[in-house]
């Protein structure tokens, strides 16, 4: 054990773990900024409300990083992990479908109330289980097949787990997250090894799959496309035709960022927090950064988010192992992924998709699972540096 310590402290990735530390520091800080208003007006608490509640999830994700960083990524593949892995998703989905909420007020149902602990979103978890399920079961095909011989139609069965995770989130509505469910395993298969021509062949499995989920979604539009996403959907060409509506978000946070100038106004000293643009800690944290630090917020968290990427792909391309290749690109792809839409709702780049700035927003699911996968990616990382430093030798 204590080799093992040793070994593991010479190989540890120091600036990908600094990294997310900071990141994570940093949107605690501007939780506390941006968060003040809505928690004296909307819940009747203190201003630090949500501060005191993000310091609560980062030590239970901290727990969690730690767990994940030590064990090592290899057992993902074990068959007793993978079956575990799919009972949690099956029980956490079943327990949304029963008992979920959220409907009533953001028009999707995506969180079920653990005793306990709080409200918790398992969506969030589906995005790191894709990632390991679809890893485990291509690394365990490959060692029975090779890569060169693999046929869509021979991994049948994360195909199917992968349309009911897909059509259990849409159903919630969560399209955000179904859009970055569908890069995540784009990603990982692409990074698998696979032939050129046998992905081709598996992507057009997936994607007719994927437009068979869409016509059976279509039949059901009036739960699919509630009245905030058609908003949504209308707003975003012109936002200010329905500024005191669906595009009151983006409006306001236009209006942020352009208060906030180059320099910004200064930290706590945003406008848009006052009551004018909702939920300013969550989906659009990133607009009150804008406002209050200009271009040098901008900076800290693309910084940050694009090192982590960076970190991921390179880990993937440098390493041998097949299971740790797509276990690094799918994370990547995922921080990526997301960090996209986040940020492509905020400016009116793309529509909202109600998808939280990795790190940075407010969210216990979200910090904790984030943290699970920094962890792993850090024992893959880890394993890597190891792998490397034998072939050198």
């Amino acid at each position: 054990m204590r080799q093992y310590l040793k070994r593991y402290a010479q190989n540890f990735d120091y600036a990908l773990f600094f990294t997310v530390l900071l990141l994570s520091l940093f949107g605690l800080i501007m939780i506390y900024s941006s968060s003040m208003m809505v928690a004296i007006v909307r819940e009747g608490q203190a201003p630090d409300y949500f501060y005191q509640k993000q310091i609560t999830n980062l030590t239970v994700a901290f727990l969690g990083f730690i767990v994940a960083a030590f064990f090592p990524y290899k057992h993902y593949a074990n068959k007793n992990i993978m079956l575990l892995l799919t009972v949690i998703l099956v029980v956490l989905f079943t327990w949304l479908k029963v008992a979920g909420h959220g409907a009533e007020d953001v028009g999707s149902q995506s969180w079920i109330h653990v005793p306990g602990l709080g409200n918790f979103q398992p969506s969030e978890y589906a995005k790191l289980f894709i990632i390991l399920y679809f890893a485990a079961a291509f690394y365990r095909k490959a060692q029975k097949y090779t890569f060169e011989k693999l046929q869509p139609t021979e991994i049948f069965y994360p195909i199917f787990l992968w349309i009911l995770v897909v059509a259990g989130v849409a159903f919630e509505t969560d399209l955000g997250a179904v859009i970055i469910l569908c890069g995540i395993a784009v990603s990982v298969v692409a990074s698998s090894g696979i032939p050129f021509k046998t992905f081709w062949k598996f992507f057009g499995v997936l994607g007719a799959f994927g437009g068979a989920i869409i016509g059976i979604l279509w039949l059901f539009k009036g739960e699919l496309l509630t009245g905030s996403r058609k908003g949504r959907i209308l707003s975003y060409l012109n936002p200010f035709e329905y500024e005191d509506g669906s595009g009151h978000q983006v409006v306001n946070s236009y209006y942020a960022i352009g208060g906030g100038g180059l320099e910004g106004r200064g930290l706590g000293q945003s406008i848009q927090k006052l009551g004018y643009l909702p939920e300013p800690q969550t989906d659009f944290i990133m607009a009150i950064i804008m406002e209050e630090l200009g271009i040098w917020g901008v900076l800290i968290v693309l910084s940050g988010l694009g090192f982590i990427v960076y970190k991921g792909l390179s880990i993937a391309l440098r390493t041998k192992d097949p299971l740790a290749r797509m276990i690094a690109a799918g994370i990547a792809s995922w921080i990526g992924w997301q960090s996209f839409i986040n940020l492509g709702g905020v400016t009116g780049l793309i529509p909202l998709t109600g998808v939280t700035l990795p790190f940075i927003s407010y969210g216990g699911t979200s910090i904790i699972i984030l943290s699970l996968a920094m962890g792993i990616l850090i024992n893959v990382s880890m394993f890597e540096k190891i792998e490397r430093k034998k072939t050198q030798s």
